[in-house]
């Protein structure tokens, strides 16, 4: 039984941690800025799914792979970053007429939740984070070690949704009132490739 106190803790540091600026939640600023808050949700739920993975990779010791296999670790990246340099293309590519005028964006709810799955998923420090944080608030003489991993995995992925939804819907409301703008969607489009761009090398170049 994890104990109340901790349980305060590990919360109070998980909603710091999402508030932090990072390869996610920019991820999420950006897209909802573009696609609108319906859009940023989605991707919001598709990260939070990929959370659910690299808890369960932690919890049963899967996650040790990429931490001691160099191989493992740059080819998960690598996948990563070439998706972020693909997302970027399209970013730099999609007219700006084409966001304004379409829904395409929410119309394909599957796509965009696809793409919070890849993002998450794609990216090994996020298992390398998890193994080195989440233990550190289990206690072996509370029970079942991977029951309490587990557990503070669905309060962390719980914090994720209200930090990252928030900021899903407050980028989204700004988004929707500049798309009346071709102008201020060609720069949105070209901030968001470029943040994309930036992400993409930073997981290109990321160490274990």
């Amino acid at each position: 039984m994890i104990t109340t106190e901790t349980l305060m803790t590990f919360m109070t540091v998980s909603l710091l941690l999402g508030l932090t600026p990072g390869p996610d939640n920019i991820f999420v600023l950006a897209q909802s800025a573009i696609h609108g808050r319906q859009a940023g949700l989605l991707v919001v739920l598709g990260l939070c799914t990929g959370l659910i993975v690299h808890t369960v990779a932690v919890a049963f010791g899967i996650a040790m792979i990429f931490q001691t296999s160099a191989l493992a670790f740059l080819v998960l990246k690598i996948a990563g970053a070439l998706y972020l340099v693909y997302l970027a293309w399209r970013a730099f590519r999609t007219p700006a007429s084409e966001v304004r005028n379409s829904s395409a964006s929410v119309v394909n709810p599957i796509g965009l939740y696809r793409r919070g799955v890849i993002m998450n998923i794609t990216n090994p420090k996020v298992s390398i984070f998890f193994l080195a944080f989440m233990p550190q608030f289990a206690d072996p003489s509370r029970g079942s070690v991977t029951l309490q991993v587990l557990s503070f995995g669905g309060l962390f992925i719980f914090s994720t949704l209200f930090v990252f939804g928030a900021i899903a819907i407050l980028a989204g409301t700004l988004g929707q009132r500049l798309k009346g703008s071709a102008r201020a969607q060609r720069v949105l489009n070209r901030i968001a490739g470029t943040v994309f761009l930036g992400l993409a090398i930073k997981l290109a170049t990321a160490d274990r």
